[in-house]
């Protein structure tokens, strides 16, 4: 089958594109770089060192006898999406293409405005380049569980059948984004929702939790094809930060009480969930919804986690609690389903102390190359 990986050169994508071009998935990238150009203008910069999307691509051939098609450009650009989707001629496309941190679309008005107009324009264009051209073809999308916010009943995935004044119906699930990049995905859910239910498309919202760890057998084989790994306040997911806070001996950072309930999975599962997706699409007409997760976890659990295996490693572990620079609930109920993927047949790689280890001394091999003005948050969300 004929896969395009849309920001195939990012955290998730990357790992994706490696890992379906192993199964024998005849995969395309297209990527408009602009992650690498966020980075060097935040200052910040991968722990990883990543080489260029070229060379990485390269060097796969090389060692596995694979290629992988490149289309550098950006989608919301129509005129070159559409150029390059009748070049690659997709049977599945799947969708990493966004900018993908809350703090990033909190900095000020602009960053809020780059990243809608990334995300959902991009996102829209790409629903109708399939509409015209690409009818059949299957869209996997990757959204995030912050779309729900965090209610006061069980999350659903992605639909919830509600009885009012007598009457019952099944109607997408309430959403309450925290960020102006939560609400960017609820605008693509939406937006795809439409296009399946009046143009006949077929779609896999993948909503995703927070992904942590940096290896899978495919970016392991070279330190050529590594993947990135952000320790930053900006682009860094807790788990990662912590543990590279913990090899440095910087306090972990613990925003507010830390009692905040989040789903986490190990990027090995990400992939996995990717190719299940693939291989059992949705119908036509349909907008399916997967809560893509593994295990619930708070903040203050994974810090305490970290700060345990940090000990019996050697290293000298403190927790701090900061002032929360978001606005969220400290301490809530939580409770998100996830059977979609395993009743597919996802076999998750729960967290465990193997990973943990292997997490910490990957980030002590690459320690040198931390930048401590970049730890702490400098992004708040409340009112100036």
């Amino acid at each position: 089958m004929k896969v395009l990986v849309i920001g195939g050169d990012g955290y998730c994508g990357w790992a994706t594109a490696l890992y379906l071009s192993s199964r024998g998935y005849e995969v395309g990238i297209l990527d408009s770089l602009v992650r690498r150009h966020w980075d060097l203008q935040l200052g910040a910069d991968t722990l990883t060192p990543i080489a260029p999307i070229q060379q990485r691509l390269q060097r796969w051939r090389d060692l596995t006898g694979k290629s992988i098609d490149l289309f550098i450009g950006d989608i919301t650009n129509y005129e070159f999406l559409s150029k390059a989707l009748h070049q690659f001629e997709p049977e599945t496309i799947v969708h990493f293409g966004e900018q993908r941190s809350a703090p990033f679309s909190m900095i000020d008005r602009e960053h809020a405005v780059i990243t809608q107009v990334n995300n959902v324009v991009g996102t829209l264009n790409l629903l109708y380049a399939i509409k015209e051209d690409f009818p059949d073809c299957h869209l996997v999308k990757l959204g995030t569980m912050g779309e729900y916010g965090t209610p006061n009943i069980d999350i659903e995935e992605g639909y919830i059948t509600i009885e009012h004044n007598g009457r019952k119906d099944t109607l997408p699930y309430p959403k309450q984004p925290g960020s102006m990049y939560h609400l960017s995905k609820v605008h693509d859910s939406h937006n795809i929702h439409f296009a399946c239910r009046i143009w006949g498309l077929r779609a896999t919202d993948l909503n995703q939790g927070v992904v942590y760890g940096v290896l899978t057998e495919e970016t392991g084989m070279d330190e050529l094809l590594i993947n990135r790994l952000d320790y930053d306040g900006v682009f860094g997911t807790a788990l990662n930060r912590f543990c590279i806070q913990a090899a440095i001996g910087h306090p972990l950072t613990v925003y507010g009480k830390g009692g905040q309930t989040r789903g986490f999975l190990d990027i090995r599962d990400t992939v996995r969930c990717m190719e299940l997706a693939i291989a059992n699409p949705a119908q036509p007409g349909e907008f399916r919804v997967f809560n893509q997760f593994t295990e619930l976890f708070s903040i203050g659990d994974l810090a305490r986690m970290v700060k345990k295996a940090g000990n019996s490693v050697g290293l000298n572990v403190e927790i701090q609690n900061l002032d929360n620079p978001r606005v969220e609930k400290e301490e809530h109920y939580f409770n998100a389903k996830n059977t979609n993927l395993l009743d597919l047949g996802l076999q998750p790689h729960y967290l465990s102390d193997a990973l943990l280890d292997s997490l910490l001394n990957f980030a002590i091999k690459y320690q040198h190359r931390v930048d401590k003005n970049h730890i702490m948050p400098k992004v708040s969300w409340h009112r100036q």
